[in-house]
């Protein structure tokens, strides 16, 4: 084995072990997924939803319950349900309901930020 042969495999043997030991250093972390249940969880597993699955509706309840109110949780979980009951709300005229579909709004994009590829 020539010098150089020998140098890179020292080389590459010290990185292997390094890398066996964790690197303490690196700036990298899994991410962390959340997981929950609740309304919006047990309407997205109860769905005919291709996509659905344990993962997916926890995480998507996570979201919920970092973005909505309890009442907005429950009402939300209605519209795997009856989804016409979420364009009545999203066409409705009144403060409330606007405010309710802002929020929903809102909870949707965190959801599908977060919970995507789940």
């Amino acid at each position: 084995m020539t010098g150089n042969a020998r140098a890179l495999l020292g080389a590459v043997s010290a990185l292997l072990i390094l890398s066996a030991c964790g690197g303490g250093g690196s700036s990298y972390s899994a991410p962390v997924v959340k997981f929950a249940s609740g309304p919006i969880y047990s309407g997205c597993m109860a769905s005919d939803r291709k996509a659905r699955s344990r993962a997916l509706c926890g995480c998507v309840q996570a979201m919920a319950n970092d973005t909505l109110t309890g009442s907005d949780s429950r009402r939300a979980a209605r519209f795997f349900r009856d989804p016409q009951e979420a364009h009545d709300v999203k066409y409705s005229k009144t403060a409330r309901d606007d405010a309710f579909w802002d929020r929903y709004e809102a909870f949707v994009s965190r959801s599908e930020r977060t919970c995507r590829g789940l």
